[in-house]
């Protein structure tokens, strides 16, 4: 399992409660305290970069989930391996078995299931199995997923009915910086204006936030400062992962 930690993981350097961290969350309090006879599934959305992961890690802990983080080679048996060794529950020797033990081991912890990086199941056309999974068990299941995961479920009506909170993650915004400047830099302030341009530069995105916010800490050592702002900074371009253009010859 993850860290029980209060915060989410941000990349191994601590924890903070971003915006996003908490939309998460709410998804998952919604799912979990739902009604009776109310479908158990949800979405959380949003382009990369955006946090979406370390919200999952997050409420991973909070709920006490099983957590998956899916890849692009799985196939219906490394899907459902995968969830069994999170489980820690010896696989059967069939897809049959495997679906069965899973649909059993949710039904029976009642723990919820996160499944990140859902694009790559919704692409390799394994959406009915994790339906299968969901009728089985009743269980809640949490999916995270890019920009158009949302859009691309349409294809599986019955899949797509079952689903009960629909979230979209929301860009960083000026809080986030802030919270995120003093994770990553605790030994350098960074100035107001040089915040909010990083973070116009970054488009909300939060990992060129911090990215960003540890040029600005590297920049300002060199220096020898212990703060840094937006004429400090001068002309230096912000990283905002795009490809650098080529050079005319």
């Amino acid at each position: 399992m993850k860290q029980t930690e209060s915060h989410v993981n941000t990349g191994g350097t601590g924890f903070v409660p971003l915006r996003n961290v908490m939309a998460c969350a709410k998804v998952m309090e919604h799912l979990v305290n739902r009604a009776p006879n109310l479908p158990g599934m949800g979405v959380f959305a949003g382009p990369s970069g955006y946090g979406k992961s370390c919200a999952a890690s997050y409420c991973a802990n909070k709920f006490n989930a099983y957590y998956i983080e899916c890849r692009s080679y799985f196939t219906k048996k490394s899907l459902l391996l995968s969830i069994l060794d999170e489980m820690g529950v010896r696989p059967g020797k069939t897809i049959y078995e495997m679906v069965a033990q899973i649909a059993e081991q949710l039904a029976l912890s009642r723990r919820p299931l996160i499944v990140d990086e859902m694009d790559h199941i919704v692409d390799r056309n394994l959406v009915e199995l994790v339906r299968d999974l969901y009728e089985s068990s009743d269980a809640t299941i949490l999916m995270i997923g890019e920009e158009r995961f949302p859009q691309k479920l349409k294809r599986w009506e019955r899949f797509h009915n079952r689903v009960l909170d629909w979230t979209l993650a929301e860009p960083a915004d000026l809080t986030d910086a802030g919270k995120l400047a003093r994770l990553y830099s605790p030994d350098v302030e960074i100035g107001p204006e040089l915040l909010a341009e990083i973070l116009k530069r970054s488009r909300g995105v939060a990992r060129r936030v911090c990215v960003n916010v540890e040029q600005a800490r590297q920049h300002a050592k060199s220096l020898g400062a212990k703060s840094i702002d937006l004429k400090g900074w001068g002309s230096r371009p912000f990283y905002t992962g795009e490809a650098p253009a080529r050079r005319a010859v």
